[in-house]
């Protein structure tokens, strides 16, 4: 077999589709450009006749202290005393309205609303830079870099204010070194609930006694972490609300008459207890603000804001200490607390409503003009009608105050009204595209998909001595590259290497287009001579063959938002629709049932004699009750999907939880016990198909792994299930050992996983062999049978599936040619193999059925059921595959070779696709299961590579188990080719089925099929990631395309990537197994005989 040019031309093709995804990836999720100015007491803001604008009243406050708690949605903070049965949430801050009600002069509590997405970074990010974050910011959520732009914490610090932080350490990564004295706690675990709390707690009274700060940043995160464990309705979160409200009367009762005191969330939560998107439940936190003195200038009126945005925050703490504005902002300053114009006599302030508004307009001009001229992106008639809109309102600012009579009240609307413009028009400009990196990468990805296509159709030519050679691939597009960087060097002074990359791709793809063009397909005629007839791979009737329709509607779905919400069900009745044609061919054609003999049919109806009606009657029940369980299969995966925001009154599966999260007893007892079934079915199901193929007799690393490590995988994971539903309160003389195996059974889970698949590709063989001594001298004379029985080892391998190989067969398969001459039938030794006739397909199947309990190990337990729905929807397909072809050989469609239809690789993309759903995911931020990061590390970790790879390999499981178990499709005929009768399902008469020794006789063939089954299937999922391209760079002004669309084309890109990786995987390990049958076939030859 020819790996080698396998490999390296699906590497090649991987690789290209990379580049087209990075170079439009780099062109659509660009990053707002940041204006690095920083504003200073001394600034003067045009127009304007005072010589300062920032730090020239005396501040309103001299400290405050900053009590974040992350996830504290409104709900959480409102109080209604008519509710007699509160939920675990409700009611749990009453302190809030206690003061709200009773110093309505001292205290108020708002809605606050943030900008998606609502992950902690981006909203530390924009309530101290009064900033908007990119959708591209969330990638960098535990990645954080230091804040570059202006922020309230700099000012700070410029103003001689000494900032004291404790709590989540994320705000030390993004302010590093600027705090006054820091207490970083570890933030990363979402499941403990208390360090970062409790280590506030020990530090929080005593700093706020002392007279060593100014500034007091607490950033709570039990309440966060209580919603992502347990969600929002758990007794958890009761006591995590109850604890806050203690710890906000504390601070109350500490606080001095010039300290101001800020609660605050900084994102809400869904109901399930996630955030990141941008549903209202995600957006609205609650903001509460009170000082010992009075700060407003009456009780709660109609004009107060019913929302106030997370951005308005920073002007509003600026003036109030009298610091300048962070440069980049384009927040509001919050009315409610300066006082009316005229009246800043007094306890109320030093600066009215109206002065605090002005001096907050000319800093958002400012900036505006200063982004404006620096960045172009701004549409010009949004920035005219800006600029004339602020003109207009200060000259009848400055003619008022010039005159010395007090501005119109209308004036504050209006100065409020165009800072809401600059807001708006900012928010709708700041997602920057780059055309032409955009219009690169689409180029480049649909030549990809075109090349895959071609090597699909032409894989046997390319793999043969004609083909299109790789050297001159890699060497045109190193030239390119290299020629690119040089002119870029000579040019511009530096090298944009996505450029580079970009050329080199694109120059191999014109180079692979025009030397495909000049090919020829070989075709086998009847005498086994091949004969050139020129290319025909664009020809409709080849490019629009039916199932090829499916992926194309699955294509256009992406373009429609109402789809791409559907998404689950759309893929689940496209594999539904697809299978069921199947079987509606093979009866159109006259395959699925035994025709009768009707002299008067045309004799190309008639079947074949190479199956009798008993064996087509077999293979169609076979058929018919397997699709009968893939239909059951994709109903009850139904079962378990979750909810977008936009699909209303969904409720998400109940297996999505935690066993930790349930309260019901019970329902906790039958969810575990449905879990474990599961699980060992998935156990059972594997092993009994080694078995019955006759691979569990030898003694090799892969039956070793079948065999021990497998159950044992298996037992480690039931354990640790049972130890992670046990509630913290409970066995409190055991909870150090209950900790102890919190910890080691998942890890020691890895260790065993890592265990046995390093031996399945150390050692993938599970071929037994067993030599007989020559027969006697009188067997000698009778002619040697083909095959022989074999007796003593597997009575259920012995029934049908042993593959006898003697010594003249097994010597076909070698490279190093035939031999010959009579007396090789005398020395000839008797050999009877086990296992050999799936040979390559047990040591895929095992290796993915250990990957799939890997990975069940990062979901939560109720997803069992789940992943073994998928393993019988793999099994389904298989054999629909397997019995659809051995129907269809009636009219000789694979006498030529092994190659795959395009139908059953569209089934294996779509169930990968349809699964992913199934496992719970959703292609949204917010749906990312984050708990699969501390899987083993309930301590967190110290970097981000290990937590983003184990929450990368949760998302994409279903993607993962399929890819690295496609070369299946290519076996699971030639494995499943003696289920008809023995001598007329395959072969000649008395012959056993020698199943997949069959690719070892054609090895060209092998390596044509195994390239055109991975090109297929890179194919349908490249075309996704091209249908998912093109409706972001289409509806990139759409109104959810950072909704819907860029979210879709983040999760389909990086699934395309993961599964691209463990295809070749697959196809390596499926190559390495091929290597180690050549070798073990050397080995069994004499010496004498070579």
């Amino acid at each position: 077999m020819k790996g080698l040019p396998v490999l390296s031309l699906l590497l090649w093709m991987c690789a290209v589709f990379f580049v087209g995804i990075y170079l439009f990836v780099g062109g659509f999720l660009l990053v707002r450009l940041e204006v690095n100015r920083t504003s200073t007491c001394g600034d003067v803001l045009e127009p304007g006749e005072e010589p300062v604008d920032f730090c020239r009243a005396q501040p309103r406050f001299r400290r405050v202290v900053l009590l974040i708690i992350d996830a504290l949605k409104i709900d959480f903070a409102r109080y209604d005393p008519h509710n007699a049965a509160p939920r675990p949430y409700e009611n749990k801050l009453p302190v809030l309205e206690e003061a709200v009600s009773s110093r309505p002069l001292q205290s108020r509590l708002y809605p606050f609303r943030a900008d998606p997405p609502t992950t902690t970074m981006q909203r530390i990010k924009g309530f101290t830079t009064g900033s908007l974050p990119t959708f591209v910011d969330v990638g960098n959520n535990f990645a954080s870099s230091a804040i570059l732009e202006d922020n309230l914490i700099h000012q700070f610090g410029q103003a001689g204010k000494r900032v004291v932080f404790m709590g989540d350490d994320t705000w030390e990564s993004l302010f590093p070194k600027r705090f006054y004295r820091s207490l970083p706690f570890p933030s990363f675990n979402v499941k403990d609930l208390h360090t970062v709390d409790n280590g506030i707690l020990q530090h929080l009274y005593n700093t706020m006694v002392g007279d060593d700060w100014d500034v007091l940043v607490a950033h709570f995160l039990g309440v966060d972490h209580c919603g992502h464990r347990f969600g929002p309705d758990h007794p958890a979160m009761a006591e995590k609300l109850t604890q806050m409200d203690g710890v906000i009367r504390s601070v109350i009762e500490r606080l001095q008459n010039d300290t101001l005191l800020v609660v605050m969330g900084d994102h809400g939560m869904t109901d399930t207890g996630d955030h990141g998107g941008e549903s209202q439940k995600e957006t609205d936190a609650a903001i509460f603000l009170y000082s010992p003195s009075p700060i407003f200038s009456g009780p709660p009126s109609q004009n107060e804001p019913d929302v106030v945005p997370q951005t308005d925050l920073v002007p509003t703490l600026a003036l109030l200490l009298g610091v300048p504005i962070p440069y980049s902002n384009v927040g509001q300053v919050i009315l409610p607390l300066f006082s009316p114009h005229g009246q800043t006599e007094g306890a109320v302030g030093s600066l009215s409503q109206l002065e605090a508004l002005w001096i907050n307009t000319k800093q958002v001009n400012r900036f505006l003009e200063t982004y404006s001229g620096m960045a172009k992106d701004i549409p010009p008639e949004s920035l005219s009608q800006l600029k004339n809109e602020f003109a207009l309102l200060s000259s009848i600012y400055l003619n008022a105050v010039r005159e010395g009579r007090s501005p119109s009240p209308e004036l504050a609307s209006s100065l409020q009204a165009y800072l809401t413009s600059v807001r708006d028009t900012c928010r709708a400009t700041w997602a920057r595209f780059n055309p032409l990196k955009m219009a690169a990468g689409l180029a480049i990805l649909a030549f990809a998909c075109l090349m895959c296509f071609i090597l699909s159709e032409l894989s046997l030519v390319l793999i043969g001595e004609n083909g299109v050679r790789l050297k001159a691939l890699v060497v045109m597009s190193l030239t390119v590259g290299v020629s690119v960087a040089a002119a870029q060097l000579l040019a511009q002074g530096y090298i944009e290497g996505m450029w580079c990359l970009a050329a080199a791709a694109f120059s191999s793809e014109l180079l692979f287009l025009w030397r495909s063009c000049r090919l020829s397909t070989p075709t086998v005629s009847k005498n086994g001579t091949k004969a050139p007839k020129r290319v025909s791979w664009l020809i409709p009737c080849h490019v629009l063959v039916p199932s090829l329709l499916f992926p194309l509607l699955r294509c256009a779905s992406l373009l429609s938002d109402s789809y791409v919400i559907a998404e689950g069900r759309v893929v689940t009745f496209l594999v539904l629709s697809l299978a069921l044609c199947i079987p509606i061919q093979l009866n159109w054609d006259g395959l699925l049932f035994p025709p009768s003999h009707d002299p008067l049919k045309p004799a190309g109806l008639l079947p074949s004699p190479a199956l009798s009606s008993s064996a087509v009657r077999k293979e169609s029940c076979t058929l018919l009750a397997c699709l009968g369980l893939l239909v059951g299969s994709l109903y009850l995966s139904l079962s378990f999907h979750g909810c977008r925001e936009e699909q209303g009154s969904c409720q998400p599966s109940a297996f999505l939880s935690p066993l930790s999260r349930l309260q019901d007893n019970q329902l906790k007892n039958l969810h575990y016990v449905l879990s474990v079934i599961s699980l060992g079915l998935w156990t059972y199901l594997l092993r009994c198909f080694l078995c019955h193929y006759g691979n569990l007799n030898s003694s090799g690393g892969t039956v070793f792994t079948a065999r021990w490590i497998l159950p044992l995988l298996s037992v480690c994971l039931g354990l640790h299930w049972a130890v992670s539903a046990t509630p913290e309160d409970s066995f409190r003389n055991l909870a150090e050992l209950i900790r102890l195996a919190q910890l080691a059974l998942p890890r020691g889970a890895f260790c065993l996983l890592g265990l046995g698949l390093s031996l399945i590709w150390l050692d993938p063989l599970t071929v037994f062999v067993k030599t007989r001594t020559p027969a006697s001298a009188k067997s000698l004379h009778l002619p040697p049978p083909r095959y022989r029985a074999s007796i003593g080892i597997s009575p259920q391998a012995e029934l049908h599936h042993l593959i006898p190989q003697i010594y003249q067969r097994m010597r076909r398969s070698l490279d190093d040619g035939e031999l010959s001459g009579a007396s090789e039938v005398d020395s000839r030794p008797a050999v009877e193999a086990y296992g050999l006739g799936t040979v390559y397909s047990a040591p895929v199947l095992l290796f993915s059925g250990l990957l799939g309990i890997g990975l069940l190990l990062l979901h939560p337990e109720g997803m069992a059921l789940s992943f073994l729905l998928l393993l019988l929807e793999m099994g389904a397909l298989l054999h629909i595959h397997a019995s659809s072809a051995v129907l269809s050989g009636l009219h000789g469609k694979y006498s030529s070779g092994f190659n795959v239809p395009w139908t059953p690789v569209v089934l294996w993309a779509l169930a990968a696709t349809q699964f992913f759903h199934a496992t719970g995911h959703l292609p949204t931020f917010p749906s990312i299961q984050w708990g699969a990061a501390f899987v083993g590390f309930p301590e967190g970790h110290t970097g981000t590579v290990l937590p983003a790879s184990l929450v990368t390999l949760n998302t994409f499981s279903s993607h993962i188990l399929f890819a690295v178990s496609c070369p299946l499709l290519l076996f699971w005929p030639l494995v499943c080719e003696v289920r008809g009768s023995r001598g007329q399902a395959c072969g000649d008469e008395g012959e056993d089925a020698v199943m997949e020794m069959r690719l070892r006789e054609n090895p060209q063939l092998f390596s044509s099929a195994l390239l055109q089954l991975s090109t297929r299937y890179l194919l349908i999922h490249g075309a996704q990631v091209f249908a998912s391209v093109c409706a972001a760079a289409i509806l990139r002004r759409h109104l959810m395309v950072w909704k819907v669309f860029a979210p879709k084309l983040m999760f389909e890109a990086s699934g395309f990537l993961v599964s691209s990786v463990f295809l070749l995987i697959g196809v390596t390990l499926v190559l390495r197994v091929d290597v180690a049958v050549g070798r073990w076939f050397k080995r069994l030859i004499p010496d004498a005989s070579r």
